[in-house]
């Protein structure tokens, strides 16, 4: 079984070519997050990811967890590794430093998080989880409760957890019905069930602090009738010490078809202590801080299941000796490795141009959150705000979805050896699955990006990244090796922006945002992949103009050619079939789906 080995150097040339991560972190003010202690941090991960969590990748997947009368035994070498994880200063590594955190940039931690997803992404939702937690608990309650809460959280002595989904209500919030009354001082008694609450219960923390939606008693009906709370499993003592037991149990684990070492936890809550965070009725409103910052941690698995998937297909195919080549590579051999052969290199090659396109697309996203978290500059923010809103669901159910296509190919690769478990391909697809569903499944992104991001803004949004995008076509037309692309994608740009308008004619029926979502997703993430790829390609051919003829950077420029020739056309079928309407999906009656 192929062993996840960190991609250090594709990181940091996404980061130092592409991104300049320098010069963006002594735009924030983060001066101190020098070149040198970025790559010591990255090397750091590397060493400690790959030796202390990705030996537990599939064991973790056979024993998974175990429920026993509410409590929640983890795998085998979990708590050990979780341990070394705090030990070591990873929790904090982005956080507030005067709660004990190290204070670094997000993109930064955010870089962190990708080795973590990759190496082994059950282990990765302890971390995660927590740390979308503490940011919603730092930007949202009282100063009291942060200063209470937070310390320990920080130092991952505590977990965290997001508990929005209710059995008969799924995504659809406006219907949850867990109830919040006032207990007669500061605090609320939370009554209710949440289903799907990940890393809800565990043996490897003393508390876990539930980030809670629910209604107050005088709440109106919907959305606009929801609070957020925070309600300790243990309760927490003035001093920030823990007191006696909360009314918070785990009724039960789920029984999932992959991430079997993350705890999926039925959480019931019986009159448990809870406490405001925010402004009544207006939860939903905080709790984004959250769901965007989980949404973008389930876009990062996406180029995260690409690069493993790629990596241990890659190391089959240049083993794996079937049928002879045109042009033996092997002729002392019956067959020649299945490298060699066009097939393979087409399934080889989209798994790499997507892991390396989608790798910078979340970079630049991160990159973003950076701004919107550190810069003190008002006008950097908002535009950092604007763009991060367009982008989220793009890259969300976007990269999820592709997350998916390369598990598979990886198994198609393998032939018949890519469906046994000992090769450990099939994980790969069931620990992925998930992705294009929690945090919103990608026909809920479409909506949000088509709907409220793209049409009820008439574009403003749109117009914002589209000029970025033309700006680098201008900058890179007059580079020969370059101008390939920049015809391709102005073109592109030109396509999206009709298809946008298209859509926007017929806009007043809601069913044809509907129907037209998700393939307009797709469109706009492939569109955007081909900027990425761009970028790539010029920061490649600077390094090539300087004189640096190593094979790495002609491969990025072979890659980006690959993706323009053999992926970007899949969105002339995506405009297709946006453009054809909701009429052919409503004209079905009721009785047509009949299984007889």
């Amino acid at each position: 079984m192929a062993v996840y080995k960190t991609p250090l150097r594709d990181m940091q040339f996404v980061m130092n070519d592409v991104l300049d991560c320098n010069l963006h972190y002594q735009n924030i003010g983060a001066e101190d997050t020098t070149p040198e202690i970025v790559e010591t941090v990255l090397e750091a991960a590397a060493k400690f990811i790959e030796n202390e969590v990705v030996p537990l990748y599939r064991s973790a997947d056979e024993q998974g967890c175990r429920w026993d009368n509410g409590q929640v035994v983890t795998p085998d070498g979990f708590i050990t590794a979780y341990q070394q994880f705090i030990a070591n200063g990873w929790m904090g590594l982005s956080q507030p430093v005067e709660y004990g955190g190290q204070g670094l940039p997000f993109s930064l931690n955010y870089a962190v998080q990708e080795i973590l997803l990759a190496g082994n992404p059950a282990f990765s939702t302890y971390p995660i989880a927590l740390w979308g937690a503490i940011s919603t608990v730092c930007a949202h309650a009282s100063e009291e409760l942060v200063e209470r809460y937070v310390p320990s959280m920080v130092s991952g002595a505590w977990g965290g957890t997001m508990c929005l989904t209710e059995s008969h209500c799924g995504s659809d919030l406006g219907l949850l019905k867990t109830k919040a009354e006032p207990d007669g001082d500061d605090s609320y008694r939370i009554t209710g069930t949440k289903i799907f609450i990940t890393t809800g219960e565990h043996d490897m923390v003393e508390n876990i602090v539930h980030i809670v939606l629910a209604r107050l008693p005088d709440a109106p009906s919907g959305v606009k009738g929801i609070s957020l709370f925070m309600v300790p499993k243990i309760n927490v003592n003035d001093d920030g010490s823990l007191g006696s037991p909360n009314k918070v149990a785990c009724g039960s684990i789920e029984h999932k078809m992959g991430l079997n070492g993350s705890a999926t936890c039925v959480m019931n809550f019986d009159g448990a202590k809870g406490y405001l965070i925010g402004v009544p009725n207006q939860g939903l409103n905080a709790m984004f801080t959250f769901i965007n910052e989980s949404r973008m941690a389930v876009a990062q698995q996406g180029p995260a299941t690409m690069e493993r998937a790629y990596q241990g297909a890659l190391a089959y195919a240049k083993e794996r000796l079937q049928m002879r080549a045109p042009v033996r590579k092997l002729p002392d051999q019956p067959a020649d490795p299945i490298l060699v052969h066009p097939d393979v290199r087409r399934m080889l090659l989209t798994q790499k141009a997507l892991a390396e396109g989608g790798r910078l697309m979340t970079f630049q996203c991160a990159q973003l959150l950076d701004v919107v978290k550190d810069s003190v500059k008002p006008d950097d923010v908002a535009l950092a705000e604007k763009r991060l809103a367009l982008l989220t669901p793009i890259a969300k159910g976007f990269l999820s979805e592709l997350g998916q296509e390369a598990a598979a190919l990886g198994v198609q690769v393998f032939g018949g050896h890519g469906y046994i478990r000992e090769w450990g391909m099939e994980q790969i697809i069931r620990d992925a699955r998930i992705a294009t569903i929690y945090e919103g499944t990608t026909g809920i992104q479409g909506l949000d990006l088509l709907g409220r991001k793209v049409l009820a803004g008439e574009g403003a949004l749109l117009n914002l990244q589209v000029e970025e995008m033309r700006e680098c076509c201008l900058r890179c037309a007059d580079t020969p090796r370059l101008q390939y692309f920049t015809s391709i994608l102005n073109s592109k740009i030109q396509d999206w922006l009709q298809l946008t308008a298209k859509i926007a004619e017929k806009s007043h029926d809601s069913n044809e945002i509907n129907a037209a979502g998700v393939d307009y997703l797709m469109f706009s993430g492939y569109t955007l992949m081909a900027y990425c790829w761009l970028l790539m390609a010029e920061a490649a051919q600077q390094a090539i103009d300087r004189g640096d003829e190593s094979g790495f950077y002609h491969s990025k420029l072979k890659t980006a050619r690959f993706y323009y020739e053999r992926i970007l056309p899949r969105t002339l079928s995506h405009a297709q079939a946006a453009l054809s309407g909701a009429e052919g999906l409503m004209a079905f009656e009721d009785e047509d789906f009949c299984a007889e």
